[in-house]
């Protein structure tokens, strides 16, 4: 019977946490081990001297595959999370001093568009519609569903699709369709690097991203910030009777023939296991825990994420200047993201993103502070390459500042009571994040997407599954709840005798 079977997840991350919720509501005994302290992997929390700090995603976006998601395991997203939608997405601050509201109000986005490329909204508005097209029919064919075998993937009926959804088109070429303005250009394109992508070799199926966070808005959540989504999910998963391990590492997955028999943890003790769910970073998982060196070798060959430079900062001073998110966005777009991704460095003048959440929730920030998050977009280790992330850091904390001296913040940099920064190394050494490419290790194109991506379930090892960014769907929280819920779907198919 399923209700006595035992699951063993390795890895608290928000994908390990649903999958263990999953199965516990269907009956099985679960067991999470996480090495760290606490549950959320890259979707961590940092507190400080009253500062409270999101250290990866800062937003809900996409809020319908999180209510879809929670509601399975009998959560109100909206109630349990707080959420608060934003009426500017976020402000874009460009070279020459002007700045774009990204904003719902379409009023004010015409205004600001036809000011920048007269005749651009109706085109934006094509551009959106149609963006938010290939998202729902993406949904349907390609994201939520799991690929049991190649004939799904690759069929006659199939093909029209895969070029509905523009999946062989790079995303900024097929932006030029639609803008002439390079403003434009970067405005409508930048979001593939929320999935560590560059709009010059992504496909323009990723058009979906600024088109679903304008047509279903984006929201903060004001229960706690985004680590809100890993404490209500991981209350729902003890509610159905699992039991969390942290500073509890797995050093080896146990084989025998074409089944695991369970783990073993650093400490020297085993834990038997019926089946095992990986949330552990996918090409880790074969690398360190399982003996398949040439599964491992062929993930080596694969087209991986970037990375990034992350900098937290606790100020003894508040600068409402800056909205709740804010893009700044370099002249060298271009250059910056082939420097990223072709020579796996910064750029002296990077693009780079902030994070203010005491602008709709006080609590992140003690009376009279700020507390800000900078996240610069670098590139993933690369041992073919020179890298130094001390240098790097520097060089691009030291662009930052300038750049926000610019803006007429002249004395922030005074006024940091603290940084806390992490680079592609951190990532890597903390949460065993293959070359520290944070935003999901494996890269995104057609040959790395459905049936391509990494399998949710082991092809020798069937009692072995995976969740999480590296295997199907993909990167970015709504693809790893996805992922939860398809692999989740999986193994109780697997298992229903």
């Amino acid at each position: 019977m399923a209700g006595t079977r035992k699951a063993v997840i390795i890895g608290a991350g928000i994908g390990g946490i649903a999958t263990a919720a999953f199965l516990a509501k269907n009956g099985y005994s679960v067991t999470v081990y996480e090495k760290n302290s606490g549950a959320g992997g890259r979707c961590s929390r940092l507190v400080r001297d009253g500062h409270r700090f999101d250290l990866g995603a800062t937003m809900i976006m996409m809020p319908e595959i999180y209510k879809s998601v929670f509601g399975s395991l009998g959560l109100d997203a909206t109630e349990s999370l707080g959420l608060k939608p934003l009426e500017d997405l976020y402000r874009i601050y460009f070279d020459d001093g002007r700045v774009l509201a990204f904003t719902s109000d379409k009023e004010r986005m015409k205004a600001q568009l036809e000011a920048i490329e007269p005749g651009s909204f109706e085109k934006a508005e094509k551009y959106i519609t149609k963006g938010y097209s290939i998202f729902k029919k993406s949904l349907e064919k390609l994201i939520d569903v799991n690929f049991l075998n190649v004939s799904q993937f690759l069929n006659p009926a199939m093909v029209p699709v895969l070029f509905e959804i523009k999946a062989f088109t790079p995303h900024f070429s097929y932006a030029k369709r639609f803008f002439r303005h390079p403003h434009l250009l970067m405005a409508y394109t930048f979001q593939n690097i929320y999935v560590g992508q560059s709009p010059f070799d992504a496909p323009a199926l990723f058009s979906m991203v600024p088109a679903a966070e304008l047509t279903e808005g984006s929201f903060s959540p004001m229960h706690g910030g985004m680590h809100a989504v890993v404490e209500k999910l991981a209350e729902a998963a003890s509610s159905y009777g699992v039991k969390f391990h942290y500073r509890q590492p797995v050093g080896k997955i146990i084989t025998a023939g074409n089944r695991v028999l369970g783990v073993a943890l650093d400490d020297g003790s085993r834990i038997e296991a019926d089946l095992i769910v990986a949330n552990a970073d996918l090409p880790y998982v074969y690398r360190e825990l399982l003996p398949d060196r040439r599964k491992s070798r062929h993930l080596d060959k694969l087209n991986y994420s970037c990375s990034a430079i992350c900098l937290h900062w606790g100020l003894d001073k508040q600068y409402p200047q800056l909205g709740q998110h804010s893009v700044f966005l370099s002249d060298g777009f271009e250059h910056g993201l082939r420097t990223i991704f072709r020579e796996k460095s910064v750029s002296e003048d990077p693009s780079f993103y902030i994070h203010a959440p005491s602008r709709t929730d006080p609590a992140a920030a003690p009376p009279g502070g700020d507390t800000l998050s900078f996240i610069i977009a670098a590139g993933s280790i690369d041992r073919k390459f020179s890298q130094d992330w001390d240098f790097l850091k520097k060089r691009a904390r030291d662009a930052v500042i300038a750049r926000l001296k610019r803006i007429g913040l002249a004395d922030i940099e005074n006024h940091i009571k603290f940084e806390v920064a992490y680079t592609p190394d951190d990532w890597l050494s903390a949460m065993n994040i293959s070359r520290g490419s944070v935003f999901g290790s494996l890269g995104h194109d057609i040959f790395q997407m459905g049936y391509f991506r990494p399998h949710n379930r082991h092809d020798k090892y069937r009692n072995l599954y995976f969740v999480g960014g590296s295997t199907h769907p993909g990167n970015g929280i709504p693809n790893v709840l996805l992922s939860a819920r398809l692999t989740s779907e999986r193994i109780l198919k697997d298992n229903i005798e």
